[in-house]
């Protein structure tokens, strides 16, 4: 009696099942273009997971590092995924911050080139699955280094990159001699800057942990790194990161321009880059050895350990990295627009080579000759190449980045910036008990 009754009010002859709420998930990302495509693609994820849903936090470079950084410390679950890179993968990893992601078989976790693999793993387990892996080089204009007669070899030294620099800006036609990072961050202008000093065989600290920025191969470094901006780069560089170089350089407005090697894709593509054609790539310029020359970073997704959703997480950070994920967007937008730098099985691929083999065997070059254990000429304590893999040196990098600024905005001398540096820096490792108070 009491059913028919229910069905009777509810107007029908059996109720209906209430439908079960789709499990969020919040991914903070980074706002470049192969993050912003992600986004795009993710309706494909969530069709193949009904009950999942994916709400995306998308933000400037610098304020993705603090916000995460922020979050981390206070082990709060706004987010479920991350996007990090090889510095705090392998510091938040040993602190026990995020969550092993253990793949399933079928993602190949060797089919991961051994440098990206190597720099997201600790112990031999995965921390965090990289989306795009990525070392440095130079890109040029060949075309303009072809009217000047200027060859650069495979790879240059900085003394024939600021040779070439100063022969090719005109300014009057548009062109500034070279584009580099200026913007103030451990991972924006220090980025390049750590790689120039590992290549003048400097280092950031000595084997007992004491600061080594006020030695001659930081000097030698930051000093040519300030003429070359101030003489024959574009104005405002002090604002200039990844994002406004690439810009500018698809614009036309570089004639070099030494950064990432995922960019290569970008200023290739005729869709966007009006120099596409006319570049030409070399490997990272050095000048006393090309040791530690070029960087080695990957912006992977990881699984925080405050997540509430771990394995939903899991499930997809391992849809994002996959290579089904690559076959995805090659189907969507072409092989030339997938994320590069992280598997063997993209740079095999004949569309890939096809489409991309004029950058393709240099971007794969500078990624197979580099590890994080990879350093400048004297022994050095610490892991990493443009980073140091310690908690401190957030702090640190931030520091002296805002210092280099300086020299290169005339509000301080080389001298006076790596003098301040040096001072902070020595602060913040004695604090944390490196070396005697």
């Amino acid at each position: 009696m009491a059913g028919l009754i229910v069905r009777m009010l509810c107007g029908c002859g059996v109720l209906a099942a209430p439908a079960l709420a789709a499990t969020e998930i919040v991914v903070a990302t980074v706002n470049n273009e192969h993050m912003i495509e992600m986004q795009r693609l993710t309706p494909h994820f969530e069709r193949a997971n009904p009950d999942l849903r994916v709400r995306w936090v998308t933000l400037e470079e610098g304020l993705l590092r603090q916000r995460v950084a922020t979050d981390i410390a206070r082990g709060s679950s706004r987010y479920d995924v991350l996007t990090i890179g090889m510095y705090e993968t392998q510091v938040w990893g040993r602190q026990g911050r995020l969550r092993p992601l253990d793949p399933p078989p079928s993602y190949d976790v060797y089919d991961l080139l051994p440098a990206i693999r190597s720099g997201l793993s600790i112990s031999g387990r995965l921390y965090a699955a990289p989306f795009y892996g990525e070392s440095s080089m130079l890109m040029y204009r060949r075309d303009l280094t072809e009217r000047a007669g200027i060859t650069l070899p495979e790879r240059p030294t900085w003394r024939q990159v600021r040779d070439a620099a100063e022969r090719l800006h005109d300014p009057k036609a548009g062109v500034y001699g070279i584009c580099l990072r200026g913007k103030p961050g451990w991972g924006d202008n220090m980025a390049l800057v750590s790689t120039m000093v590992n290549g003048f065989g400097g280092q950031w600290f000595g084997m007992d942990w004491r600061p080594q920025l006020q030695s001659k191969p930081w000097r030698d470094a930051v000093s040519l790194y300030v003429e070359l901006l101030t003489r024959w780069g574009p104005p405002g560089s002090a604002a200039n990161s990844y994002n406004e170089l690439l810009t500018l350089f698809r614009a036309g407005r570089c004639a070099l321009w030494v950064d990432a090697t995922i960019a290569a894709g970008f200023v290739s593509d005729p869709v966007g880059s009006s120099v596409a054609g006319r570049v030409a790539f070399a490997q990272a310029p050095y000048s006393v050895t090309p040791q530690g020359a070029s960087w080695l970073w990957a912006w992977s997704l990881a699984v925080p350990a405050s997540s509430t959703h771990p394995a939903e997480a899991r499930r997809f950070v391992t849809w994002a990295t996959s290579r089904e994920y690559t076959a995805l967007v090659a189907r969507e937008r072409g092989w030339g627009a997938v994320p590069t730098g992280t598997r063997r099985s993209t740079y095999a691929n004949p569309e890939f080579q096809r489409v991309a083999g004029h950058f393709a065997s240099a971007e794969k070059k500078a990624l197979d000759g580099i590890s994080l254990v990879e350093g400048a000429l004297p022994d050095r304590p610490y892991q990493g190449i443009q980073y140091v893999a310690i908690p401190e040196f957030q702090n640190i990098g931030v520091a002296t980045g805002q210092q280099i600024a300086a020299a290169l905005l005339g509000r301080a001398s080389v001298e006076q910036a790596l003098r301040a540096a040096q001072a902070a820096a020595d602060r913040e490792m004695r604090a944390a008990g490196y070396y005697g108070r």
